[in-house]
């Protein structure tokens, strides 16, 4: 397995929570954690593949540590990198922009070529709206904190194995 990155705010409660679900499912796999308050054009360029955890907040914003980011995404050449996504978001609080921050990611990383792996399906999420949906999919792994916890792990778990699939 190349090189692999997950970068998250290591200060965030839930989205840490579930990064670290998702580090325990890689087993013995080779993830390196990254605070995305953090990462650098550099350390980001680094990496071969990437999972990045991006909460949606307030009305559908990506955070500020991310948005802080965006500019130096915008100048990146992402040709040749996997990158997936997992998100937070409140399909019964914000059911009008579900999850959009992956969604704003996902179009940025887009933009700059890169190839995006772990698409997840929409079955099983109620909500209104969300940048995050490509047809019948989310362009990542969607985690509902709030409404539905008792499912965190078990689409953790079948998520890690897509990416083991998708990063070979």
């Amino acid at each position: 397995m190349n090189k692999t990155a997950i970068i998250y705010s290591f200060n965030t409660k839930k989205t840490g929570k579930i990064a670290e679900l998702i580090k325990v499912e890689f087993d013995d796999e080779k993830l390196e954690p990254v605070n995305a308050e953090e990462i650098t054009e550099e350390l980001f360029l680094s990496f071969e593949q990437l999972i990045m955890g991006v909460p949606t907040w307030f009305d559908g914003e990506l955070p500020n540590y991310w948005d802080e980011f965006v500019p130096a995404l915008e100048e990146m050449d992402l040709k040749g990198k996997k990158i997936a996504l997992f998100g937070l978001g409140d399909q019964k609080g914000y059911p009008e922009n579900f999850l959009d921050g992956v969604g704003i990611m996902a179009e940025i990383l887009e933009m700059q070529d890169a190839t995006l792996v772990g698409f997840t399906s929409t079955d099983g999420y109620e909500f209104e709206n969300s940048r995050a949906v490509r047809g019948e999919h989310f362009a990542g792994l969607a985690i509902d904190y709030e409404n539905q916890g008792s499912m965190n792990k078990e689409r953790v778990a079948a998520w890690v194995r897509q990416l083991k699939k998708e990063f070979s």
